[in-house]
């Protein structure tokens, strides 16, 4: 099967560092086909991800906010999206 890239966003549990130091945490982690920000107090990681499938796309992404000492609250998906995976 070949790869697809996945479009998705974790949001992610407050932790006390900034953006810049949360981004830097995630891509040296291997996420760096994330952007991550803010948004109303909530931090978020949108991915756009390589993989064989949607599936593998998102557990591979949380590994890496695992990796960079995050912990992923929930996982969306734009409804838009749900119809090419």
């Amino acid at each position: 099967m070949a790869n697809k890239v996945f479009e998705f966003t974790l949001w992610l549990a407050t932790d006390a560092r900034d953006l810049v130091e949360r981004a830097n945490a995630l891509h040296e982690a291997g996420a760096d086909d994330c952007s991550p920000g803010n948004h109303c107090g909530e931090a978020y990681a949108a991915f756009h991800r390589e993989a064989e499938t949607f599936e593998a796309a998102v557990r591979s992404a949380i590994r890496d906010v695992h990796a960079a000492g995050c912990r992923v609250v929930r996982c969306e998906i734009d409804e838009r999206q749900l119809a090419t995976y």
